[in-house]
């Protein structure tokens, strides 16, 4: 078979996915993510008497939680079919990777199931998170003077 046929055949089976939709889908989505997370530091700020800072911290805990939660159930993955990079991108995205890996690897046990394999998805993310804030930081400090 040539590349050209072999190139046909993939073409035609091959799903064509709605791009401006789900762009649009996750757009929405994640603007409600965003407007969820200011809801909770202004409830956090007005209710605790917090600044907006600390109130922050808390809205992001309770979106970690809210990943987490609804990773465990299932429901998670599912809501990401529909509302594409709208989930995934903002933090909750980073707590259902943590939690899904540490869901498939718990029955190998504490060290050498959640462990071993609990940072390999955002392992990744981890690691260049912390060098670019390393860099950037650095950049600051030499534009800046400190």
């Amino acid at each position: 078979m040539e590349k050209k046929e072999y190139k046909k055949i993939v073409d035609k089976y091959t799903p064509n996915e709605p791009r401006f939709r789900n762009a649009l889908i996750a757009f929405v989505i994640g603007g409600f993510m965003g407007v969820l997370g200011n809801f909770l530091v202004e409830f956090y700020s007005s209710t605790f008497d917090l600044s907006s800072k600390d109130a922050s911290v808390f809205m992001i805990i309770i979106l970690i939680f809210i990943g987490c939660f609804l990773t465990c159930l299932g429901f998670f993955d599912k809501w990401v079919g529909f509302a594409k990079c709208g989930l995934i991108i903002p933090i909750t995205g980073f707590a259902h990777a943590m939690m899904s890996a540490a869901l498939e690897y718990r029955k190998e046990g504490l060290v050498t199931g959640l462990g071993a394999n609990m940072f390999k998805l955002a392992g990744s993310v981890i690691i260049f998170g912390v060098i670019s804030a390393y860099i950037f930081g650095l950049l600051r400090l030499l534009v800046m003077g400190g």
